[in-house]
Order: structure tokens, then C-alpha cells, then sequence
């Protein structure tokens, strides 16, 4: 113990009543990093005053010095309970986080310093901040670049239009709208017309959007990038909008490319239904990438699939975007009977009658098909271990199975037709009306 902390607990042994003494000892520890003796001072403060808010405030310093950081950010908070103003509290809390490489707390408590004063500022924690940050995001950056290609299917075993079971309608669109000119791109050069461009794949759910995405890849024989909303949203303000472009540059350079965002109204909501600059500055760079001044995509196929259409901003509909809808209906008799052979096959099966099955479903979406299959197998595997033997999926199983399944498609359609009349003045959703016989 120094000098000057020596003579000021003589004077308060001759004056311990002396409240501004006992401020001037632990002022004096704290400035020498007298620790230890700080943490006994402070508690013997608090022994005799337990609101003592600066002798608590000590006390989590002293914690601090000697790196016990849980213990200080115990101690702060209680303070903090106590005083939801008391801003050295949260500075030092703020630095107890960052000692902990607690970046994302440390990040919340500065904000909440800076709601309580304006125009506080303080180079160290900035600074720290500022390095931790950026090299979390360098370190996000690196790590997404790798994770793209967890996302890439290559053109070997690739599906084709002959694994998808019927879509007879959607095949052809899609072969007049995007495999004819990705397969003869001289010819549309020689025209001045671009390969690639924007497609949106649209209907209920359980249609087989994604899987007509990949059949598509694998009729152009390109490579296919999968992307799915959490592949792209980011929690620091800028880093979606980079991870969006590092895909897009990827994918150029991956040229010829087809690139699926799946759920992409998640991605390119409608920007006046978005309150967050944030959730608009992607949906601009979205736009952007799509079709920029500095965005060459040629050679680049961008297949959106959504459920909600309508939630999509209107500018992603603007020709050189996502200019070209595929209505992706439920399956039609003939494909139902399509997916009951393939999601049926290599499973032990009495003899089946497909058509009765396709009659019976209609409605129903290849989700909804798969659903009927699983109640079905998981019948047949409860009679299985109960009289310990296996047998064959019957007729009888499977409309049973039918009938416990409610088609998941009819919920949407209800939803679907009131934009299509109501909300359809350029006729984009003409195709639903005809889908359900109703004229406007």
C-alpha cells in the first residue's frame, strides 16, 4: 500500500463516520490497482451501507482488475437494476463483455449508453468494437464464401424433366421460356436477344417448385446454386447485401448458372410493407444484381420460388428481372398417378390401383401424396411390430391413409383467389382463374 492510501486510512480511523474519506481511499486504490484491498474496502463499505451505490461500484472494479468477469457483471447489473441511468455502470459492463470476447452484448450495452447520452464517446471501447467487429465479419464473409459451395449441385447425377412424375404444363413453359434459349444461345445472339434472365416459380405448397428448379439445372446441363433465406440474412446492418452480391459474382463466374432462391418473397418483400432501411437496402441490391448497370448476368438463369407472389415488390416483376411466372399447379390426374409409382417404389406393395388413387386425391399436392404414403407405411410398421412380421401396403391401407389426409392445397387457393380477382388488373394471375373455371 502507497503512501498517500496509508495516511488517508489514518485519518479515517480518526474520523470513520467521514463518508467523503472513505470515496477519497477507494479513488486512491483504484487509481494505484490496489485490487485486493479494494475488494475488502468496499465490502466493509457495504457491510455498513448496502445502497452504497459507489463503494458497489468499487467493488466491481475491483472484480474487473482482477479479471473475475462474471462476478463484476454480476454486480453491475445489480447496480444497473438499481439505477437504470448510472452510465459508468454500463461502460464498465461494456468492458467486461468485451474482455470476454462477448462481442454481441458488449455491442447491445454500448447502444444503450449511447440512448442514455447522445454524445458520450470513448476511444477504447469504440476502437475494440470496431476491430472485433470487422474481423467477425471478415471471418462471416470467408465462411459464407465456403458455405456457397455446400450450396452447389454439379452436372453430374443431375435430375432432369424425366424424374419429375406428370407437370406436363409447366415443362413446356419453362422449355419455350428458358432451356431453348440457354441451349441455342447463338441463335438468340444472332437476334441480339441475352440468354439467361429472371423466372418466378409460383403455386401452393408441396408442388414441387424446388424439384422443377433442379430438373430445369439438369436440362440445360448448368450448374445450380440452392439458396435459402437464411443463407442470406445477416444480423449485422450491410452484410446481407454483401453476401447477396459474393453469390451473384459467384454464380457469374460459374456462367452457364442457375441460381434458386427458394421462400424469395422473404427476400424481395414488398419495400412499402418494410418499416427497416434495412430490409430495404437488400431488397435495392437485389434489384440491383438483377439488373444493373454494372451486373452482367448473361448466361445467368435466376429461378425464384414463392408461395406468396403478392408479397413480392412489384419492381421484381419489371421486365429484365423476374419477368416470367410459371404457374405450378397441384398435379394433375395423370401426374398423380406419377408420384404414386415413384414414391411407392422398392416399397413391398400389394397390387396397386394408381388411377383409383389419382381419382380419389384430387386436389392434393405431391407433399400431400408423400403424406398419404407415410400415414400408410407407418400403419403397416406399427401391424408389423405388433404381430412381428412384416406385410405389403395395400389398397385398403392407402385409402385410409387418403382419407386422414386433408389436402394442403385448397387453404392457398382461397388466399389465391382473392388477388387474382381483386388484385389483378395486369392479368398475372389470370393463370389461377383458369385453374379454378372462374371467368372475371
Amino acid at each position: 500500500m502507497n503512501e498517500e492510501i496509508r495516511k488517508l486510512k489514518e485519518a479515517l480511523a480518526a474520523s470513520p463516520d467521514n463518508h467523503y474519506l472513505k470515496q477519497l481511499v477507494i479513488d486512491a486504490m483504484i487509481k494505484g490497482e490496489f485490487w485486493e484491498e479494494l475488494q475488502n474496502e468496499c465490502l466493509d463499505v457495504i457491510t455498513q451501507d448496502p445502497q452504497n451505490k459507489k463503494a458497489k461500484f468499487g467493488l466491481a472494479q475491483s472484480y474487473y482488475g482482477k479479471k473475475n468477469y462474471s462476478t463484476a457483471a454480476v454486480v453491475l447489473e445489480e447496480l444497473i437494476s438499481q439505477d437504470i441511468n448510472f452510465i459508468d455502470a454500463y461502460v464498465l459492463l461494456c468492458k467486461v463483455h468485451m474482455a470476454e470476447n462477448n462481442l454481441t452484448d458488449a455491442v447491445e450495452v454500448y447502444q444503450k449508453i449511447k440512448q442514455i447520452k447522445p454524445d458520450f464517446e470513448d476511444e477504447e471501447i469504440e476502437g475494440k468494437l470496431l476491430v472485433n467487429a470487422n474481423h467477425e465479419l471478415e471471418k462471416e464473409e470467408d465462411t459464407f464464401s465456403d458455405d456457397i459451395e455446400s450450396h452447389i449441385f454439379g452436372k453430374k447425377d443431375r435430375t432432369t424433366f424425366k424424374d419429375v412424375g406428370g407437370m406436363d404444363y409447366e415443362k413446356e413453359e419453362i422449355s419455350l421460356k428458358i432451356i431453348h434459349p440457354l441451349k441455342f444461345p447463338d441463335l438468340y445472339k444472332s437476334y441480339g436477344k441475352k440468354t439467361g434472365g429472371g423466372i418466378l416459380f409460383y403455386g401452393p405448397p408441396g408442388c414441387g417448385k424446388t424439384f422443377l428448379a433442379k430438373a430445369t439445372a439438369g436440362e440445360i446441363d448448368s450448374q445450380f446454386i440452392s439458396v435459402g433465406i437464411d443463407d442470406i440474412l445477416d444480423m449485422y446492418h450491410g452484410q446481407s447485401e454483401k453476401k447477396l452480391n459474393l453469390l451473384f459474382e459467384k454464380a457469374r463466374a460459374m456462367s452457364p448458372c442457375v441460381l434458386f432462391f427458394d421462400e424469395i418473397d422473404a427476400l424481395g418483400a414488398n419495400r412499402n410493407d418494410l418499416r427497416a432501411s434495412a430490409g430495404r437496402n437488400l431488397v435495392n441490391q437485389f434489384l440491383s444484381e438483377l439488373d444493373g448497370v454494372d451486373s452482367n448476368n448473361d448466361g445467368i438463369l435466376v429461378v425464384g420460388a414463392t408461395n406468396a407472389p403478392w408479397h413480392l415488390d412489384s419492381a421484381f416483376r419489371r421486365p429484365g428481372r423476374f419477368d416470367r411466372m410459371v404457374f405450378v399447379q397441384p398435379p394433375a390426374l395423370e401426374s398423380r398417378k406419377e408420384i404414386f409409382k415413384l414414391s411407392l417404389n422398392n416399397k413391398p406393395i400389394d397390387e396397386i390401383d394408381y388411377g383409383k388413387l389419382a381419382k380419389i386425391t384430387d386436389s392434393f399436392s405431391g407433399a400431400d401424396i408423400n403424406a398419404c404414403i407415410d400415414v400408410a407405411v407407418e400403419g403397416k410398421l406399427q401391424e408389423a411390430i405388433k404381430n412381428g412380421r412384416p406385410s405389403a401396403i395395400t389398397m385398403k391401407d392407402l385409402i385410409t391413409a387418403i382419407k386422414r389426409v386433408k389436402p394442403s392445397t385448397k387453404e392457398w387457393f382461397q388466399t389465391a383467389k382473392n388477388y387474382a380477382l381483386y388484385a389483378n388488373d395486369s392479368g398475372i394471375y389470370d393463370e389461377i382463374l383458369s385453374y379454378l373455371k372462374i371467368k372475371k
